[in-house]
């Protein structure tokens, strides 16, 4: 019994040896079958006979040995050479993707992927590559590439003989002499065959001849002015200001008109309403009804649809200097001009250029540009000599001034003037979340 109990262990130890001996034995042997079809695949990709590399590689590649990863670098220098034939785009692509699905995928792979659908000018792929590979490595030189090609835009087809600063989602467009409004891409929604049309809120006031009137987004009428109304402003919030033959006053959209008459009326935004009276500025009442804070400035700041307000910030000039007035405070400092804020850090200027600060006054970038707009979606427009381009919250040229003209992002999309006209760009990555 005994005896037998030692044979059955002997048996067992020589079992297990000769497994471990076959193991080893096969594992050399893969290797050594590897390092052999990669040395015959390079002298035949030295011939430039890529086609008879490409199952060596692909050989060699199937096998566990150390040399699968070198097998797999060969396979793509030979897919690469091949692109142009049948196929070969495909099993690149493919390698590429189970190379960046593995676990612990290097980022030098997904950097790879990313170039090379750039090349061939599939820039969202490219970029979805690269944030698949930020969220898998957290690699830093792989944010930094990412960072410097995700301002990649299309431009659109749609030419225009001027426009106006983004509102609500739309732009005033003007072609053939007329007028009408186009989505922030540039695509047109109410044809242009106005002498005038508003911002859209929901509805835009046109004038047509001698009528003024509102229509819907479908270029249906709205409503129709029975009051004699020689101008208007902008609309927003269901406020407008119309003239009428006794002056400015505030209008809704069904031109039910306030009783406070002024002598001009800037656009409603950010709760303020920038009205003159007597040659000086103040601010109307959402209503239209009274003053809320009584004519004392030389100007108010306005962009070019008559915006003022954003971020409880207003600029005021006072003394031929323009002042920031927060939260109903005026700000120590005094700037030579300004341009409102949007949804960011607004464009101030002194010493003769232009940089940008918050809205406590602190600058966050210097004083460098000869013009610019206030920072809208992370982006603003700045120009420097003669064209424009437009910076990042960091001050870097994200997209380079190749415009004579430009107006500030919304929806991920900004107008720009070209040597045709002005034209529509729009980002490729852009997400709205992401504060782009």
């Amino acid at each position: 019994m005994k005896r037998s109990r030692i044979v059955w262990i002997t048996v067992a130890c020589m079992f297990f040896a000769l497994v471990a001996w076959v193991t080893t034995v096969t594992a050399k042997s893969d290797t050594q079958k590897q390092k052999a079809l990669i040395d015959q695949a390079e002298i035949y990709i030295n011939d430039e006979a890529y086609v008879r590399a490409e199952p060596l590689l692909d050989e060699a590649a199937s096998y566990s040995g150390k040399y699968a990863k070198a097998a797999e670098e060969g396979l793509k220098t030979v897919y690469l050479k091949l692109l142009d034939s049948d196929g070969y785009r495909r099993k690149y692509t493919n390698l590429l993707d189970a190379q960046m699905g593995r676990k612990g995928a290097e980022p030098a792979v997904f950097r790879e992927a990313a170039e090379y659908y750039m090349s061939a000018a599939k820039e969202t792929k490219a970029l979805a590559v690269l944030r698949d590979g930020i969220a898998k490595t957290g690699d830093e030189a792989l944010r930094q590439y990412y960072e410097e090609h995700r301002y990649v835009y299309k431009m659109s087809r749609n030419v225009y003989q001027d426009v106006t600063a983004p509102c609500n989602g739309g732009v005033q467009v003007k072609l053939d002499g007329k007028w009408g409004l186009a989505a922030t891409d540039g695509t047109l929604v109410i044809p242009c065959v106005y002498d005038k049309i508003s911002t859209f809120s929901g509805v835009s006031v046109v004038k047509q001849g001698a009528e003024v009137f509102a229509v819907n987004s479908s270029n249906l009428r709205y409503a129709l002015s029975h009051e004699s109304i020689s101008d208007f402003g902008e609309l927003n919030d269901d406020r407008i200001g119309v003239k009428t033959e006794n002056g400015w006053v505030l209008a809704t959209a069904d031109f039910t008109c306030g009783s406070l008459t002024v002598d001009g009326i800037g656009m409603y935004s950010g709760g303020a309403i920038p009205a003159k009276s007597g040659g000086k500025w103040g601010f109307m009442d959402p209503n239209g009804a009274e003053w809320s804070t009584a004519p004392q400035f030389d100007d108010i700041i306005r962009d070019e649809v008559g915006r003022c307000c954003a971020q409880d910030a207003v600029f005021v000039r006072v003394d031929d200097g323009v002042r920031l007035y927060v939260d109903g405070k005026m700000l120590d400092g005094s700037y030579e001009d300004a341009k409102p804020f949007a949804d960011g850090w607004a464009a101030v200027k002194q010493h003769g250029k232009w940089g940008f600060i918050n809205t406590a006054g602190e600058i966050m970038i210097d004083f460098q540009y000869d013009n610019a707009l206030s920072f809208g979606q992370h982006l603003a427009a700045v120009q420097q000599g003669r064209d424009w381009g437009y910076i990042s919250l960091q001050g870097k040229m994200v997209i380079a001034p190749n415009f004579l003209d430009a107006r500030s992002f919304s929806g991920g999309s900004a107008a720009v003037k070209t040597a045709d006209g002005w034209r529509f760009i729009t980002l490729l990555e852009y997400k709205e979340e992401a504060g782009l």
